[in-house]
């Protein structure tokens, strides 16, 4: 008998496997849109229907229970403001040189606005917040207060109201308005 033979051949066969070249632009384009309509649908979902593009408000209170504990300064609380300023940070502070409470909101507008209530000294307060660059402007009335408008960073412009116990700062990015309407909040 001849050992040189062949196995026999097996009644199923293997489909050939598909060349490269056989796949084709079509293809791809349906891979993509498999992939890339879920996703679409879970953003959409999330910014229109949770409102994930909106700042995520949070609750001040703490923060300034935390201040008015400490009995380092009478504290300001915005009231009034509406639904539309939307409270971002709020912390309250013990370090050298003072205590400090901060409050971060985002205005109407979009604008970022800080308020700071301090017991650190003006000459290092306004330095840290307003940079070494900061200049006095003019002298603004708010709610029968008197402030002082100063230049800030870049695109910012200040409110500082001076006083025995503490300074108040408010600083933002946006129009002067939404710093009067936060220091005509303040009582």
């Amino acid at each position: 008998m001849d050992d040189t033979s062949s196995p026999a051949p097996s009644s199923a066969t293997a489909p050939a496997p598909v060349a490269r070249h056989e796949r084709n632009w079509k293809d791809m384009v349906m891979s993509l849109l498999a992939i890339m309509v879920p996703v679409a649908l879970m953003v959409g979902f999330y910014y229109f229907v949770l409102d994930g593009g909106k700042p995520v408000s949070i609750d001040i209170s703490p923060a300034i229970a935390s201040a008015r504990a400490s009995g380092a300064f009478p504290v300001l609380e915005p009231t009034g403001l509406g639904e539309d300023w939307r409270p971002t940070s709020a912390q309250f502070r013990t370090a050298d040189g003072g205590k400090t409470l901060r409050i971060g909101y985002v205005s109407p507008a979009g604008a970022s606005v800080l308020l700071i209530e301090s017991t650190v000294t003006t000459e290092t307060l306004l330095p840290a917040e307003l940079t070494t660059s900061a200049r006095p402007i003019s002298s603004v009335t708010v709610d029968g207060r008197q402030w002082q408008s100063y230049s800030a960073r870049d695109n910012e412009t200040a409110l500082v109201q001076l006083a025995p116990e503490r300074t108040v700062i408010i600083v933002g990015t946006g129009e002067p308005d939404d710093l009067r309407v936060l220091a005509d909040s303040l009582g």
